[in-house]
């Protein structure tokens, strides 16, 4: 089995990070691989690291006429059995596969459609993108759901007073790009509930300077701290006494993922990714969205009852072992490759 993997993402984000997660992770079960990339050296050296030399193309606009005979270039050379496209300009810039292989694409969004018509097989990293993509008329047995996994390597939590928090102090950790869709202005407006918690702010985007300032219109700017974008996030969540995914557009939630592997209990406003991974007072509490003060009273909740929230953070990781570690996702996309090419 040949797999070539084509990503033509951002230097940050959740897809690039699984992208590279799941590059090493199959590379590891002994799966022949090509990769092909954007030029992004930080990425290039984790996969270098890992034993997989990518191959590095623009990726640009439409008029990118490189890219496209790199790409044809690469396919003709490694002759793959599958290709597997990571969003919308790797899919539309892969040659139509003329029976030469299986084009794949993967899709972590509500994506347009029309970037993906050269794909034989669409995959959605959960259930509700799966059934989008057959509301959209894409066959239903080309159409499929492949979960994400999350590390789950365990560090020794940051110490609070290496970012200014006091021992005793409880700490909320939020983590994902600085964007409306993130809805971080949420959760800072519901820190004035939470009068004694401190908030580490992990990620990078265009909002960063208009959230510092909402921090200041609120007076919760001293129990704030923003932290950039964390490569390795896993000292982080050992610190944390909650985590929180206050998104109003969450197709997924890594987040939330990440919390139930490093046994963190988790609250999340009920987006679509959070709402289908998390069962209400079992594995996790929802709130709805855009709503700071149920936000808050939620984060309470779970610092103010350690029995709730040690029964679900153990209901939260047996769900995680059983359905998002690594070696159950891996065995789906070797079954899946073995699936589309037998």
């Amino acid at each position: 089995m040949r797999v070539m993997q084509c990503m033509a993402g951002a230097k940050y984000g959740g897809a690039e990070a699984f992208f590279s997660r799941l590059v090493l992770a199959l590379h590891r079960a002994g799966l022949d691989q090509r990769v092909v990339l954007r030029r992004q050296p930080g990425r290039e050296k984790q996969l270098s690291d890992g034993g997989i030399a990518a191959q590095t193309l623009a990726f640009g606009g439409n008029l990118d006429i490189s890219t496209r005979l790199g790409l044809r270039r690469e396919i003709s050379r490694y002759k793959p059995d599958v290709v597997l496209s990571w969003m919308n300009r790797a899919a539309g810039f892969c040659p139509s596969p003329r029976g030469r292989f299986v084009h794949c694409g993967r899709l972590g969004g509500y994506y347009d459609l029309k970037y993906y018509r050269t794909c034989d097989h669409l995959i959605g990293n959960t259930i509700g993108i799966k059934d989008y993509l057959i509301e959209q008329g894409w066959p239903r047995d080309q159409a499929h759901y492949l979960p994400n996994f999350v590390s789950a390597d365990i560090a020794p939590a940051v110490p609070r007073r290496s970012l200014s928090t006091p021992e005793d102090g409880a700490v909320i950790l939020a983590l994902g790009r600085l964007h409306q869709n993130k809805a971080f202005d949420v959760l800072i407006e519901a820190m004035r509930r939470l009068p004694d918690v401190y908030l580490w702010l992990a990620g990078t985007g265009p909002l960063e300077a208009e959230l510092r300032k909402q921090a200041v219109h609120f007076g919760v700017a001293p129990r704030i701290r923003f932290l950039g974008w964390q490569d390795n996030p896993a000292a982080l969540y050992a610190a944390a006494d909650v985590v929180v995914c206050p998104s109003r557009v969450e197709p997924l939630g890594n987040v939330v993922l990440e919390a139930w592997a490093r046994q963190r209990p988790i609250v999340a406003a009920a987006a679509q990714g959070p709402l289908e991974l998390i069962r209400d007072g079992a594995n996790g509490l929802l709130v709805a969205m855009d709503d700071p003060g149920a936000l808050a009273a939620a984060i309470n909740q779970v610092l103010a009852n350690p029995e709730l929230t040690d029964a679900m953070v153990r209901t939260a990781h047996e769900d995680f072992v059983a359905d998002y570690s690594e070696a159950v996702v891996v065995a789906k996309y070797l079954e899946f490759f073995r699936q589309v090419t037998g």
